[in-house]
């Protein structure tokens, strides 16, 4: 029996796809449920999926482009699975009933060994879940000491020149980009953070959040916060044009992008001003990890009304970061590094960031841009007060 495979719908308004590449080759077998391939929209890239066990045939090549509901590949049901020779079944049992020397030196994160407890998995079985080794683990092992050593440069004179097709993502990421600076009023305004409580904050926590929350506290969580509680005090900030109108959510769904090898990719926190930290830091660590495996769904990009982007991770000193449409404001985060600044007449030394507002100026005026960028400034060297709404505890004390 022949089973047709058929590119699925990414979305509403979406019509074609491309075919990034094949995980499996022509006449491999097959398991049900397999990921046989990744297709990619202009919006999202996901997994073409095996429905039946069986011999594939592939009736597209990687870099086509493929209508909706069209077939990919077919799968022969008849077909058998290859038979395991005795020689790799011994092998197996061997290798299974080895003693598994030095896997008292594995270092494993408490992260990691929550998520090994929860889904009851043990070292063996990750240990033997890394399919491939390659040529870097090899070459790191014969150094002995772990350190890599310093690659070789080829003499040879080249003028190769190396092209290859643009993806339909990067090519719809690219029109919003140039969309945004022809169809925006965008300024960019800019401040400075000192980083000193959260990083203490960080210090004395940061191993006891990780114990209870199983999940790092990490700077974009506090920032996450800041901003919600910021937009709620000056909410054009969160409002969009749509036509003859403005429209402002009373919810703050933050956008965080995340650089992955597709392209920029923006998953959304919802209703963040009603999260925590470790729910903020355990939605971001969830959808960064579907964004980098090109899993994310269409449904966690959709909609955000103001995004985070953190080139600091990068090294990025300062940036003018552009808007993510239809939205009207995005803050950029950069990278932090001890500063002399004055302070009660004396010099100190400081972990200082720079922070950016990018704005449409059709919606928001230069006072609300920087009075916001003030408030998240105020929220970060200030954290406590995140708790009291954005409030100084003893103003609120003393109800002033």
């Amino acid at each position: 029996m022949i089973v047709e495979i058929k590119v699925p719908s990414p979305g509403e308004s979406i019509s074609e796809v491309e075919i990034a590449n094949w995980l499996v080759e022509e006449g491999d077998y097959v398991e049900k449920d397999q990921e046989v391939a990744e297709v990619e929209s202009d919006k999202a890239t996901l997994p073409l999926i095996a429905e039946k066990a069986g011999k594939i045939k592939l009736l597209a090549s990687p870099g086509d482009t493929i209508k909706v509901g069209a077939v990919a590949c077919t799968i022969d049901t008849s077909a058998k699975a290859p038979a395991t020779s005795k020689k790799t079944t011994d092998a197996k049992q061997d290798t299974a009933a080895a003693p598994k020397e030095g896997m008292d030196k594995v270092k494993v994160s408490p992260v990691a060994a929550k998520m090994m407890e929860e889904n009851n998995l043990s070292l063996d079985d990750i240990i033997s879940g890394l399919k491939r080794i390659t040529k870097k683990e090899v070459q790191l092992t014969m150094d002995g000491s772990g350190s890599p050593t310093i690659p070789s440069r080829s003499t040879e004179i080249s003028r190769k020149e190396n092209r290859h097709k643009i993806s339909s993502l990067r090519r719809k990421l690219a029109d919003r980009l140039v969309a945004v600076k022809n169809e925006t009023a965008m300024l960019t305004t800019f401040n400075e953070c000192d980083l000193s409580e959260i990083i203490g904050l960080r210090k004395k926590y940061q191993a006891s959040f990780v114990e209870k929350h199983g999940v790092k506290l990490g700077f974009m969580s506090f920032f996450v916060k800041a901003v919600t509680e910021a937009l709620q005090v000056i909410p054009n900030v969160n409002s969009r044009i749509e036509g003859e109108e403005m429209v402002t959510p009373e919810y703050c769904d933050i956008g965080i992008a995340v650089q992955t090898d597709k392209g920029l990719m923006v998953p959304v926190i919802r209703n963040a001003e009603s999260l925590g930290l470790a729910a903020i830091e355990t939605g971001i660590m969830e959808l960064a990890g579907k964004a980098r495996a090109a899993r994310i769904s269409l449904d966690e990009m959709k909609g955000g009304s103001f995004t985070i982007t953190n080139g600091g991770v990068f090294g990025s000193m300062l940036s003018t970061p552009l808007l993510n449409p239809p939205q009207s404001a995005i803050l950029g985060m950069h990278n932090i590094l001890e500063r002399p600044i004055a302070l009660d007449g004396k010099v100190h030394i400081r972990p200082m960031m720079y922070i950016a507002l990018s704005y449409d100026h059709r919606l928001i005026d230069g006072r609300d841009s920087v009075s916001f960028l003030v408030k998240v400034k105020e929220l970060i060297e200030n954290p406590v007060n995140l708790m009291f709404g954005g409030i100084d505890p003893e103003k609120l004390l003393l109800k002033l």
